[in-house]
């Protein structure tokens, strides 16, 4: 059998393709054939058949029978033999089909597969001479006829657009994208099991709620028909769990998707994955030291090997410090908006003239010291008017216990003690009521009904809300989140 040219995939060729693969699916189905058959059991991943026979030496062959099945990667031969390459999501594995070991008619049915069908098949472990692992041949199936041609195998997917909006064809085409998310599963079940290990409970709680709240953010709106009443999808599970803290369940934890009707960036994405957790009778020192463990951890499950210093303590500095340092500003000395304004514009430093006092800070945060925190770094103590659900600081007055973490230039956690004072929690909603109405789009709503719950009683306690997609930037070296999102949200097709 002679080598296999590749397939054409360009636009010009493609429907042409299409039709020759349909004419194929279409003869099996005339000849009796199911090109899309409905089950093919007891497969072993391609890894698991490769370690067994780890101490094969160059030229063996065995009577160690497998059942395999994958996307038929690359094929090349000539006369009676051919070779095929195949691969599943664990691994890619060469097949050597003989016409005196399957028979003329397999044979040529073998020579009639399409690179990216999807076959089954049943062979014996061997080496070749040239010591490549394979397996013979005793059966191939056909489980899925692939009607359209998969990516060029030598160039792939270059186009960034095309790999985002057909993520299958990105998995298709380039091993290192499966092994990404591959890497994310990893990081989400490390998380789980660290957390359940620990004594926390994974909790749902409502995606489409009455009132948004729990973080700085415009919400998406909907509508429900049956009961003619506006909802939002969640911009945080925090209000929620807080409620459930209060319930008695002590510790808890969820970890799912949140919603933010924001701008698109390399850091943000509106649709995105995040962890939050609550511990009673803990505060912000223990949810730092916790997270310093969880993040350790699922840097050694996934084999982390990059530049950033997970193993060491990670850096602590207050967030006024951290200003004054890269700054020269220093925030608590200037209280009022006027005052900041006018320490940022003597610094050359750009105000946008809408901002509050809380927006001027985060401004400064976010363009000068944010950047600049490129290893694993915690900035301690807030201003108040940044954190509505922080409890006060014990020792510095108009400071509450909040924390964020930072690497590679981005943040990737906020946490607290949090508020558990009723009466002070409605003052906080009542300011940020104020910065609403002074122009802050993104301020809390007034929730009533977790005032009420919080006057039921609230232990002590942590709680700590973690990006997901962050963190598998940086594990897996991304650059930006629509690398690790599986289906970002894009514009339009054109």
């Amino acid at each position: 059998m002679a080598e296999v040219p590749e397939e054409p995939t360009g636009e010009s060729r493609e429907e042409e393709l299409v039709a020759a693969r349909r004419a194929k699916a279409d003869a099996m189905r005339s000849a009796g054939t199911d090109p899309f058959p409905h089950s093919f059991e007891n497969v072993e991943p391609v890894e698991a058949v490769i370690a067994q026979h780890e101490g094969l030496n160059d030229g063996d062959e065995t009577d160690s029978k497998h059942r395999i099945a994958g996307r038929l990667a690359a094929r090349r031969g000539q006369g009676g033999a051919v070779f095929i390459d195949m691969f599943d999501r664990t691994g890619r594995i060469q097949l050597l089909a003989q016409t005196d070991h399957v028979g003329e008619e397999a044979f040529a049915a073998i020579g009639d597969l399409d690179l990216g069908d999807l076959i089954g098949v049943d062979g014996t472990a061997m080496k070749t001479k040239r010591g490549q692992f394979s397996l013979k041949v005793e059966e191939i199936f056909l489980l899925a006829k692939a009607l359209r041609p998969p990516p060029d195998k030598h160039h792939g997917l270059k186009d960034i657009e095309t790999r985002y909006r057909r993520r299958e064809l990105d998995l298709i085409a380039s091993e290192e994208s499966r092994e990404l998310f591959l890497t994310r599963a990893k990081v989400i079940s490390t998380i789980r099991a660290f957390l359940d290990r620990d004594g926390f409970v994974e909790v749902e709680t409502p995606v489409l709620q009455p009132l948004y709240g729990g973080a700085a953010a415009r919400p998406f709106t909907t509508h429900h028909n049956a009961l003619d009443r506006n909802f939002y999808l969640r911009i945080a599970t925090e209000l929620y769990l807080k409620r459930l803290i209060v319930g008695g369940l002590e510790r808890v934890y969820e970890l799912g998707k949140d919603f933010r009707n924001e701008g698109i960036s390399p850091k943000h994405n509106p649709e995105f994955t995040m962890l939050e957790w609550y511990e009673a009778y803990s505060d912000y020192m223990v949810i730092a030291s916790r997270l310093e463990d969880l993040v350790r951890e699922v840097s050694r499950a996934v084999g982390y090997e990059g530049e950033i210093d997970f193993e060491s303590p990670w850096r602590r500095e207050t967030l006024q410090s951290s200003i004054h340092t890269r700054c020269g500003i220093d925030i608590l000395a200037n209280r009022d908006r006027d005052s900041l304004a006018a320490a940022m514009k003597e610094k050359g430093l750009e105000v946008p003239e809408t901002d509050t006092w809380p927006q001027l800070v985060d401004e400064l945060l976010t363009k000068h010291v944010e950047p600049e925190l490129q290893q694993p770094t915690i900035l301690f103590d807030y201003p108040v008017e940044l954190s509505p659900f922080a409890k006060s600081h014990r020792s510095q007055e108009g400071l509450v216990e909040r924390f964020e973490a930072y690497a590679a230039g981005m943040e990737i956690s906020n946490a607290f003690s949090e508020l558990n004072d009723p009466d002070e929690q409605r003052r906080r909603f009542e300011a940020q009521r104020a910065d609403a109405d002074a122009g802050d789009d993104e301020a809390q709503p007034y929730d009533e009904a977790f005032i009420r719950a919080l006057e039921q009683g609230m232990p002590p306690t942590g709680g700590i809300g973690i990006g997901i997609d962050r963190l598998v930037m940086l594990l897996t070296g991304s650059k930006t989140i629509r690398e690790v999102v599986l289906f970002p949200a894009m514009r339009e097709e054109q």
